[in-house]
């Protein structure tokens, strides 16, 4: 099946001597076997202490050990911004020698509070420096980190704690007053709290009468040393436990091996040495995307690993544009909620520029579209226009980014064709789980045909679709389609659907909801959506967030008076976004039991506060439905008696 893939195995028959599921398929570059984690490396530890250089020759990889810190002992690691009268300045940074020796005594201190190979090590905060050096001083010492969600609230931090059995928790500054407050229910295992800044006496005072004893950063440092022998590693260790936050109950732990994270990054390596190329010390990565969650994890420990440098946000998104126009990073990852947001920001200044640069920017877009189609690289499609048009837009990423990757949920069609055309740089899209220690596919660097799809499967893997019968997704079919994915010609995968995200009207009809949801988001009048149905109805339904200057404009347009949320209960106006909407759909070929029949319109945007989404802006569904009900209710009811 086309270039990217070999097939290892045949189909598989189910008991009625039908196929249950497709072949089996390897990525063509682990044709002669699967990537395996060499023998001698056996923690993540050690991609902090060395580096491997990988020379690529005939089919085998050849292996040589570089001790990395004493190699490049001055390599800008980890730079956070400098705090100058209150402003945020320029970044300072930690050298990879540096921040080997402070991991060093926090490891050290760490075993004198009697914290053991094996035991739990709890991370709460932010992204920073303090949070890799603490993982990479678990690593050190066989000590399972287990992140805390710093977007889930005490609660779900008291349950991760005592259903991990934590002995020592980090945390943020900012973040102490929730772990204090959850305390006096976690003291069974939890002994020792450190701050990753300073820490007040009454708050001390306060852990040490329940029997915790607390430091400051600094104050913890100073109980370690740089001597001492670490002890072994195996790659069946456990590394780390990922709390991911689902949809509905408590929070689940996924444990993760040494191996098996090792594994992933010498992945991410391998497709980026045959493919494009590796990161190296002249790369700078901007981290903001969560380090409790796995994705950016892995592609930090892969920075380390080939020495380049990780800059912080400074955590408030007000400051994200800012933080990258000064970091001008190099590495650039994103989820789809976040790439929405730069195109809309940057459609809205293009059409707001006037005629002549709005043609002008369409006739480039189209014409370096074409040449990307027609087989063209990236940086040969169209230097010119690159130079003329789209460098701006490439400075909104800081000027230097070269690699985008985007995960944690499919990108839309359109927003990838968008930055494939104009941020002058490479884009590769991921799919995978947790569960797997992040990617399972990935699509190749430059491969123009691989748009909509997430690529062909990583090189520890192997792939194969099962049939879905009662959906009538056939795994053996001229279109392979399986739980729920698309074998493209070429050997991509293209994911469809979730399977617990489609369901049936009471017609008959199956409704892919994440797929309606993404065109429907299209629309340039509002911001989010969130569209429902179910078997005992008929039609589908919205609670949408419009987009205030749109929604102002029409009001002013139409003599309309009140604020933006009287807005939102305007008649007229629900009449108008859905309109519009269904516009969107029939432009984009939905069918006609996709389009909506009436919509709630919310002034406040889907939020994480109110449990409607989760720390990667994945819809909660069910949290949404039960937030929702009267409004749903009330949108069934109407619709029912008015069709409005």
């Amino acid at each position: 099946m086309g270039d990217y893939v070999v097939k290892v195995e045949e189909a598989r028959e189910g008991g009625n001597g039908k196929a249950s599921a497709g072949p089996v398929y390897r990525c063509i570059y682990a044709k002669d076997g699967l990537l395996e984690v060499p023998q001698g490396m056996d923690s993540p530890w050690e991609f902090f202490r060395y580096i491997y250089v990988y020379v690529y020759i005939s089919l085998f990889f050849l292996h040589a050990h570089v001790e990395s810190v004493k190699k490049n002992p001055n390599n800008q690691m980890l730079g956070r911004r400098q705090n100058i009268d209150g402003k945020a300045g320029a970044y300072n940074w930690q050298t990879y020698q540096q921040a080997y020796e402070e991991t060093l005594k926090i490891g050290s201190a760490i075993r004198r509070r009697g914290v053991n190979p094996g035991d739990k090590c709890g991370i709460y905060g932010a992204n920073s420096p303090e949070w890799i050096m603490t993982m990479e001083a678990c690593n050190s010492h066989s000590i399972t980190y287990v992140p805390l969600y710093d977007t889930l609230g005490a609660n779900a931090v008291e349950f991760i704690i005592k259903h991990a059995e934590v002995s020592i928790v980090f945390v943020q500054e900012s973040k102490l007053s929730a772990i204090l407050t959850c305390l006096p229910n976690c003291v069974t295992h939890l002994k020792t709290i450190v701050s990753f800044g300073s820490i007040s006496d009454k708050q001390k005072e306060a852990a040490e009468e329940l029997g915790v004893t607390c430091f400051s950063w600094e104050e913890f440092s100073l109980l370690g040393d740089l001597e001492g022998d670490l002890p072994p590693k195996k790659k069946t260790d456990t590394c780390t436990i990922m709390y991911t936050s689902g949809t509905t109950g408590e929070p689940k732990g996924v444990i993760l091996s040494n191996g098996a994270f090792m594994a992933e990054v010498l992945s991410v390596d391998q497709l980026l040495q045959l493919t494009d190329k590796v990161a190296t010390g002249e790369d700078v990565y901007f981290s903001f995307l969560p380090l409790a969650h796995i994705f950016d994890q892995i592609i930090e420990t892969y920075c380390i690993y080939r020495g380049a440098s990780i800059g912080f946000w400074q955590g408030d998104i007000r400051f994200l544009i800012e933080d990258l126009l000064v970091l001008k990073p190099t590495i650039f990852c994103g989820v789809p909620r976040v790439f929405d947001r730069i195109y809309t920001g940057i459609m809205d200044k293009i059409s707001g520029g006037g005629l002549l640069k709005k043609s002008l920017f369409q006739f480039a877009y189209n014409y370096k579209l074409r040449n990307l189609e027609n087989g063209f690289k990236t940086e040969e499609a169209s230097p010119l226009m690159d130079k003329l048009v789209f460098d701006k837009i490439k400075q909104a990423f800081g000027g230097r980014v070269r690699l985008i990757l985007s995960g944690a949920a499919p990108l839309p069609k359109h927003i990838e064709e968008f930055l494939r055309v104009t941020c002058c740089c490479l884009l590769s899209q991921g799919y995978g789980l947790t569960e797997s220690c992040a990617g399972c596919f990935t699509s190749i660097a430059d491969v123009f045909p691989m748009m909509g799809s997430v690529g062909v499967p990583m090189t520890t893997i192997e792939a194969r679709l099962e049939s879905v019968p009662e959906m009538g997704y056939d795994a053996l079919s001229n279109v392979p389609r399986g739980d729920i994915g698309e074998w493209q010609p070429n050997g991509a995968m293209k994911i469809i659907d979730r399977k617990k995200n489609i369901f049936k009207l009471s017609q008959g009809e199956y409704v892919a909801i994440e797929c309606i949801e993404s065109t429907y988001s299209r629309c340039p009048l509002i911001t989010s959506i969130w569209v429902y149905g179910n078997s005992f109805e008929s039609f589908l339904v919205a609670v949408v967030v419009p987009e205030r200057k749109a929604l102002e404009e029409w009001a002013e347009n139409n003599k309309e008076s009140g604020d933006f949320k009287s807005l939102c209960s305007n008649k007229k106006a629900r009449i108008y976004i859905l309109d519009e909407l269904n516009s969107t759909a029939k432009t984009h070929n939905l069918r006609g039991f996709e389009m909506l029949r009436a919509v709630h319109l919310e002034p406040i945007p889907f939020d994480i506060e109110r449990d409607l989404i989760t720390p990667t802006f994945k819809l909660k569904r069910p949290q949404l439905l039960k937030y929702y009900q009267d409004c749903i209710d009330q949108l069934y009811s109407e619709s029912k008696g008015t069709k409005a």
